[in-house]
């Protein structure tokens, strides 16, 4: 397989993550949104971004209600989030200033307990995508908010080791499912990246990965639930 078409096949497993945010997608179909350092200081008005919060397809029956963030956003500096789970701690820190939508998606959906005892329910571990997904209330794949918003990309994405982006359906729309990233992998500049998690995180994820998963999602769209079961129990903004 060339590379040009590797990238494309893993591209497709990832289309597949986020049948919430789809206007298309049927719910069958597995995935693929504080405080912080805030402005520079320098004294001006802070620096903010008008957010295009969407209905998300309707007749999911697996779509939480909830309602979007006001639509001016902060657009400058970061933002962190205290993710406890079923193996561990770990720290999200969100780039307001890269993903300023996105991030204060995950905030806002945070602030809710949107995210609280929520299973992340998809572990891929295939050479060139090795990610954890989560994000999804329901555990099914196929769950997120009744909003949406357009997917901020501008092609130079990467997804190393560490990379926090949100899932996607391929339909340009976000929604709460993210994938955190455990080892390097090789997509197209598709997906939201929304920010990083900390080494604590990391060792986390080492865990979930050394133990693989069931397969049941394979081979469309690949991996399956995570062998070691991880929940998230608690999502909360540092303040």
């Amino acid at each position: 397989m060339t590379r040009r078409a590797s990238a494309a096949a893993l591209a497709g497993v990832l289309l597949s993550l986020a049948a919430c945010s789809s206007t298309g997608a049927g719910p069958a179909a597995s995935e693929g949104d504080a405080a912080g350092d805030g402005a520079a200081g320098s004294g001006g008005p802070a620096e903010t971004a008008t957010c295009d919060w969407v209905a998300a397809r309707s007749g999911n029956p697996y779509a939480v209600d909830v309602a979007p963030p006001p639509e001016e956003v902060p657009a400058e500096g970061t933002a962190a989030l205290r993710v406890v789970t079923t193996l561990g701690e770990l720290t999200l820190t969100l780039d307001r200033a890269g993903a300023p939508c996105a991030a204060a998606s995950m905030l806002h959906l945070a602030e809710e307990g949107f995210f609280d005892d929520s299973p992340c329910h998809r572990e891929v571990d295939s050479e060139g995508l090795q990610v954890l997904q989560c994000g999804d209330p329901t555990g099914t794949g196929a769950g997120g908010p009744t909003y949406a918003f357009p997917t901020d990309v501008d092609g130079s994405e990467t997804y190393g080791r560490g990379t926090v982006a949100m899932a996607n359906s391929g339909q340009g729309l976000d929604g709460s499912q993210f994938f955190l990233v455990w080892g390097d992998s090789t997509l197209p500049p598709d997906y939201t990246v929304v920010g990083t998690v900390d080494d604590a995180g990391l060792a986390v994820l080492d865990v979930v990965a050394a133990n693989g998963n069931d397969g049941s999602l394979d081979p469309s769209p690949g991996g399956g639930a995570p062998t070691v079961p991880v929940t998230i129990t608690a999502m909360t903004p540092v303040r």
